[in-house]
């Protein structure tokens, strides 16, 4: 009997933590991507402590995630004014039996990719072949593919799963009629910078209002000279009535934009110095895509931002990447490798996430800054007396419970693949 083979198109985050879960769960697996070489690109990202779990489960260590970034100590926002909105602790020092990662998002692709090849075989990953499309025919799909010079080539499996990001070949053919990528106003610039990290050392700081803000954390634990990595990210809203005409990731000179951070002076912190010190800086739009009714086709299914790209303003693109990796490790243990585990996949996270898509379009949990421009326009001495506590907390709490990483029930829920589980024939 053949053993089943699942053909996963795209190498990213998403792609890399169903291999690694298929092969812990006995299941053979191919990754497809378009690159020719992997390497090290994009800046930081923050792992909520369900996706650190799911990592910790696949036998990634905190050592590992150490050398990649450190775990986070605190969630903050704070006003215009410099006076903060809300703060909290996050990770081990909040409850959770799991830490929140702040990393460097290349070097943990990086750090996936070598268990893949570790674990499964350099053959596992072929890079320069990007999955176009696809067709079904009874038991099997068969996977088209094209290389840099467009030779063009097939191969078949038992499914498919698109880990193809924005641009998704697979989710166009499967929804050919979805509507266009939706660009919101916003625009981001994002840099790295060496300097000394701010607060508690390891926070997450909002600053400034739902339209114009900074989002600063650092993602490398602080060297001898207490000088760390800090990732941060510029935001400005404007008119978006004709559209996005610009490029998705361009690199850009700090003068075309420090402008509308000049005078965000602290105490303890210089926004335009901490600006001004990135080596290179990138300006994107910030966009999703309107959800799908559903991300499966058969034998292929959507999985990462193919199904789900959705507004950072969470910081849980990544961890419901891994999320959805082992929910379909999952379904197969409960299915096989079969498109009845992919239709228990979509039916477990299509509609929750596509919720979540929205809920993060109306701001996620920097809404608080919202509510407080609302309120006062954004200038306060008590954030008491225009924003209760009680009703801050709530606020946090429903979105938390909305991405799956509320406390109680995270450290209360059993793994999502048992140790030492397998698939079955």
């Amino acid at each position: 009997m053949t053993t089943p083979h699942v053909l996963i198109a795209g190498g990213g985050i998403a792609g890399l933590s169903l291999a690694l879960t298929l092969h812990q769960v006995g299941v053979r697996c191919t990754v497809f991507d378009s690159v020719p070489v992997l390497r090290p690109l994009g800046v930081g990202i923050n792992l909520q402590p369900n996706a650190v779990r799911e990592l910790y489960d696949l036998g990634i260590t905190g050592d590992a995630l150490d050398r990649v970034g450190l775990p986070a100590r605190e969630w903050a926002l704070v006003g215009r004014n410099g006076n903060d909105i809300y703060a909290e602790p996050r990770g081990l020092l909040a409850g959770y039996n799991w830490p929140q990662y702040a990393v460097h998002r290349g070097q943990l692709q990086m750090l996936l990719y070598d268990k893949v090849v570790q674990r499964l075989g350099a053959d596992a990953v072929r890079l320069g072949q990007r999955v176009t499309g696809y067709a079904q025919d009874g038991d099997s799909v068969t996977a088209m593919l094209a290389d840099a010079e467009g030779r063009e080539s097939r191969t078949t499996g038992a499914l498919l799963i698109g880990a193809d990001g924005l641009h998704s070949a697979i989710r166009a053919q499967m929804h050919p009629d979805q509507p266009p990528i939706r660009w919101g106003g916003a625009i981001l610039w994002r840099g790295v910078t060496r300097a000394k990290p701010i607060r508690t050392g390891s926070s997450f700081v909002g600053l400034g209002t739902h339209k114009h803000r900074m989002v600063i954390y650092p993602i490398s634990h602080p060297d001898s000279d207490g000088m760390a990595t800090i990732n941060w990210i510029a935001e400005q809203t404007f008119d978006n009535s004709a559209g996005w005409e610009g490029d998705w990731n361009k690199k850009v000179s700090v003068q075309d934009f420090v402008h509308h951070f000049e005078g965000w002076n602290f105490d303890w912190l210089d926004v335009p110095a901490l600006i001004r010190g990135a080596d290179e800086v990138y300006e994107y739009p910030m966009i999703d895509r309107d959800p799908v009714p559903t991300w499966v086709d058969g034998r292929v299914a959507l999985m990462g931002d193919a199904a789900h790209v959705m507004y950072p303003t969470g910081s849980n693109g990544a961890s419901q990447a891994i999320i959805d990796a082992r929910a379909i490790g999952a379904e197969m243990l409960a299915h096989g490798v079969t498109a009845q585990a992919l239709a228990a996949y979509d039916a477990r996270l299509c509609r929750p996430v596509s919720d979540l898509i929205l809920r993060n379009r109306g701001a996620g949990p920097f809404g608080m800054l919202n509510i407080v421009d609302d309120r006062c326009g954004g200038e306060f001495d008590d954030i008491d007396d225009v924003f209760p506590a009680a009703e801050r907390a709530e606020f946090m709490a429903g979105y938390k419970t909305a991405a799956g990483f509320a406390i109680e029930a995270l450290n209360a829920a059993p793994p999502t693949i048992a140790p030492g589980a397998r698939v079955t024939s």
